[in-house]
């Protein structure tokens, strides 16, 4: 499905960043420090309230440096301030008004759009000493601090009457088992869909960005129903250069919440590159069963085959839990085998556990490699229970388990994801460390033990 937008927009130094960190706190957020777009840009869907999910994005800070203002503001972040629903133009309350605000409102007010100003750094909130802020021309001030999270609430009150009525109207239906297809412009992704749909569904030619929006393509094997989703490549920031790409960007991770299984599509002739691994680490963020499919695989020979194949062990490492398989979308060798992963994979990241069988295996873990101890304290583990699906969702319980080491959940990760016999599919871990029952409370002595204790101190008044 498609999200609202919302731009965050300002000169350096305002507070952008820390708006955003504040908006996406959320667990369900999906944030993504990567440099496919624009200099310093993220993203984040959030959930505004019960009903009305949005997409976030972090503009990076305008200044007057290049002769940006004076032709105009940057024509990145100006395409993508044309896509958005609504723009907060975030200005500091400790800086007051300067020339660069006054530049930057002159240009937002051009674009026709729902425009928020947001005077950030307004710890106290008193209206009366942002009334400068009148002078950009975009009405009274949101008054907020998002560093100590005063005014949020009000900021998004504001914004929901702004946003469209109509995407929660358009929702795609999803039918069975929905598999996102991701990876780099021109890796294959359009031409495996192609091959699996076996009739010319979506545009597949020798040129990187060509499909510009996702599509959900809904088909039915062996019975089975499924939702493929065709997104647009996700390419690095120096080659996204059209407006109308840089938001088929954000529907592609948009993509990755209708999903249930992903296929990450490779080239094998170029192996794992940085943006490869940028879109890995977005997937095992989100916690989705993974597929990985090596294509082009036909066009090496014995010794290419075996470099690629030394070369994934080991930057693939880190989501060791996915599945590699090798393919030719082209000529269609290897992609039939794709399907019965792609349904266990989805069986799995569904599968609810029972508590016993859970706990049974957090003793075998235990027994095999204690917690570390931190600080001079030693977590320790008592009780695990399953608390979601897709991924499959462990809550674990114990003393002292805020201070579990990465290492060691990771540890348990394999642990249990080796014991389950899951296949692609990651597990997330929840730690809660319970309450001391008996703290601040006296432990009450019986009669007896009131006698005891007597004797014990005159023994030791007489030592």
């Amino acid at each position: 499905m498609s999200y609202p937008v919302i731009s965050l927009v300002g000169r350096p130094n305002v507070g952008k960043s820390t708006l955003f960190n504040r908006l996406s706190k959320s667990r369900q957020a999906l944030v993504s420090d990567f440099e496919g777009l624009t200099r310093d840009r993220q993203y984040a869907t959030i959930q505004l309230d019960d009903d009305i999910k949005c997409s976030i994005i972090d503009t990076g800070g305008l200044t007057n440096e290049d002769s940006l203002i004076d032709t105009g503001i940057h024509e990145q972040i100006l395409s993508a301030l044309n896509e958005s629903d609504v723009i907060f133009f975030i200005v500091s309350n400790k800086d007051g008004v300067t020339s660069l605000d006054l530049d930057i409102s002159s240009q937002l007010r051009k674009l026709e759009k729902n425009i928020i100003l947001v005077c950030n750094k307004a710890e106290g909130l008193n209206q009366a000493t942002a009334a400068e802020f009148f002078e950009l021309g975009l009405g009274k001030p949101i008054l907020i601090s998002a560093e100590h999270n005063q005014g949020i609430p009000e900021l998004i009150e504001t914004s929901i009457p702004l946003l469209p009525q109509s995407f929660e109207d358009n929702k795609t239906e999803v039918k069975g088992i929905a598999v996102a297809v991701l990876g780099r412009p021109n890796v294959g992704k359009s031409t495996l869909i192609n091959r699996i749909l076996g009739e010319e569904r979506v545009l597949a030619i020798d040129l990187p960005g060509t499909t510009r929006d996702t599509i959900f393509i809904p088909f039915e094997r062996e019975g089975e129903q499924y939702t493929l989703i065709d997104t647009a490549g996700i390419r690095r920031k120096r080659s996204v250069e059209e407006k109308v790409e840089k938001f088929s960007i954000i529907k592609a991770i948009e993509a990755l919440e209708d999903s249930h299984v992903v296929i990450l599509v490779l080239d094998a002739h170029e192996g794992v590159t940085e943006q490869d691994a940028t879109l890995l680490g977005m997937i095992a963020e989100k916690g989705r069963a993974l597929l990985i499919a090596i294509n082009k695989w036909d066009g090496l020979d014995d010794y290419q085959k075996s470099e690629v194949k030394r070369k994934l062990d080991v930057k693939l490492s880190f989501v060791s839990y996915a599945s590699v398989h090798y393919i030719s979308a082209l000529h269609g060798s290897g992609v039939g085998k794709l399907f019965t992963p792609i349904r266990k994979s989805f069986e799995h990241a569904g599968a609810k556990f029972s508590t016993s069988s859970l706990n049974k295996i957090l003793e075998k873990a235990n027994k095999k490699h204690q917690a570390p101890a931190v600080g001079g304290r030693r977590p320790k583990l008592k009780y695990v229970h399953q608390s979601n699906v897709f991924p499959p969702t462990l809550t674990m319980h114990g003393n002292h388990l805020h201070s579990i080491p990465k290492a060691y959940e990771q540890f348990l990760k394999n642990f249990f994801i080796d014991a389950l016999k899951l296949s692609n599919t990651p597990i997330k871990l929840e730690f809660k460390s319970g309450d001391n029952p008996f703290k601040d409370k006296k432990n009450k002595l019986s009669a007896r033990q009131v006698q005891k204790r007597k004797r014990l101190m005159k023994f030791i008044k007489k030592k």
